[in-house]
């Protein structure tokens, strides 16, 4: 009867010694760590074990630490699947820690590799031995789990006392001796956002007011709605450390003032849908929906304050989403392009081809309607059209007015013209009322 055929096992010695003291002896620690490895794998050649020629050898390297060349030649190797078991004089040899040590086992699983303990009689390759493994790995967890709940202690601790422990460093502060420190660069944005969002009263308009005006966060990105939420809420501005939903005094200067975070969290506590109402009613857009840039793109209108003055703008959607130089016209004055515009409206009005055009298309509806009349009603839009509501004056541009676009030459303006039908048919009515008092 034939004997089974043998896989051969290669096994590769690892031997370690904390000091350097001894190495320079004819025979060390070391030579006898391996001499008794060697006389263990020869004791196991009937099972098909065979000693690799390579030497892994630490000598004056610590065993809390992984960071040792010989023991990451035999990871590398392990990992190469040059290795099948891995012999050490004893366990602490590969390793003091519980921690790095399931770091190890973790590597040996991978690379399918067992290791062997020459005089603890310590061997994964037997049933016993991994049961002893096991009972080591539930060791290593419960010390993972126990350092956790230190840090964790540590840093709620160190947060109550308004220590700050690390991670990202907030818009307006940099970090020296691990403390927090004012940029004043950037603290002055810090300060000018809060200071605007007082006045817009909308985190949506000044965001594309910044974005058009090309403010940037320190990764060089536009400034959105997000990116201005989360600043606004950051409690570390008014000189807070936040753990866990509660704010300690902390350690580093505020940026801004406890009143200025008042008022603007009284803001923020408003219903999103009333301060939209606010913003729109504080800041009416004559051409909303109706101006387009050259590319095509709709342009929104926005507002900034410096000072006691407002500033209003159309600004395209290129500009918002891909940046200044995404339109030949990014940002028009609200002021100049609606005056523009509605100059021009005048001026149409009182063309003779849109009066007749005009006085034909309302007599269908308004029996005995005379060219002249509506010529004198449309005429008599001009003088009142700064008495006019700034809702009423829109109301009027949005019934008459179908698109205007703004190119780099000039602004073309196109009418509606059912608009101009149903404004013939009121100014038709209000003349036929005229007639029937008379």
């Amino acid at each position: 009867m034939k004997k089974p055929i043998l896989r051969k096992l290669r096994c590769a010695i690892y031997t370690r010694k904390s000091s350097e003291e001894g190495l320079d002896m004819e025979f060390n620690s070391l030579d006898a760590q391996r001499e008794a490895c060697e006389a263990f794998i020869a004791s196991q050649k009937s099972e098909g074990w065979v000693e690799l020629a390579d030497r892994y050898d630490d000598g004056g390297f610590s065993g809390g630490t992984l960071e040792r060349p010989a023991l990451r030649r035999l990871l590398a190797d392990i990992e190469d699947h040059r290795v099948d078991v891995v012999v050490v004089y004893k366990i602490d040899r590969l390793s003091r820690s519980l921690m790095d040590f399931a770091k190890l086992v973790d590597v040996f699983d991978r690379g399918g590799v067992t290791f062997v303990s020459v005089t603890q009689s310590f061997n994964t390759t037997t049933s016993m031995g991994r049961l002893t493994l096991n009972i080591l790995l539930s060791f290593a967890q419960f010390e993972r789990e126990v350092i956790g709940e230190r840090i964790r202690d540590k840093f709620a601790a160190s947060r109550k006392k308004g220590i700050w422990m690390g991670g990202f460093v907030p818009l307006g502060y940099g970090v020296e001796n691990r403390k927090l420190v004012i940029e004043e660069t950037e603290a002055a944005m810090v300060r000018m956002i809060f200071e605007r969002f007082v006045e817009v009263g909308s985190a949506t308009a000044l965001a594309r007011a910044l974005a058009a005006e090309g403010v940037r966060t320190r990764r060089g990105r536009l400034v959105d709605k997000g990116f201005l939420y989360k600043l606004l809420n950051n409690r570390v501005y008014i000189g807070e450390a936040v753990h866990k939903g509660t704010a300690y005094p902390g350690e580093h200067q505020p940026i801004i003032s406890r009143a200025l975070w008042d008022k603007v969290h009284s803001i923020l506590r408003e219903s999103p849908r009333s301060r939209a109402a606010n913003t729109r009613a504080q800041t009416p857009a004559l051409l909303k929906g109706l101006i387009f840039g050259p590319t095509g793109c709709a342009m929104t209108p926005t507002h900034t304050r410096r000072g006691d003055k407002l500033y209003r703008y159309y600004v395209s959607q290129d500009v918002l989403k891909r940046g200044r130089d995404a339109c030949p016209v990014g940002r028009v004055p609200a002021a100049e392009i609606e005056t523009a515009v509605v100059n021009q409206l005048r001026g149409l009005l009182r063309a003779p081809e849109i009066v007749v055009g005009t006085w034909r298309t309302a007599r269908r509806d308004v029996d005995g309607l005379t060219e002249g009349e509506v010529r004198e009603a449309l005429e008599g839009l001009d003088p009142l059209w700064d008495e006019l509501f700034p809702a009423e004056q829109a109301r009027i541009v949005q019934l008459l007015i179908e698109r205007v676009d703004v190119g780099i030459e000039g602004v073309d303006i196109r009418l509606r013209v059912d608009g101009l039908a149903h404004l013939a048919r009121d100014l038709g009515g209000i003349a036929d009322a005229s007639r029937r008092a008379a």
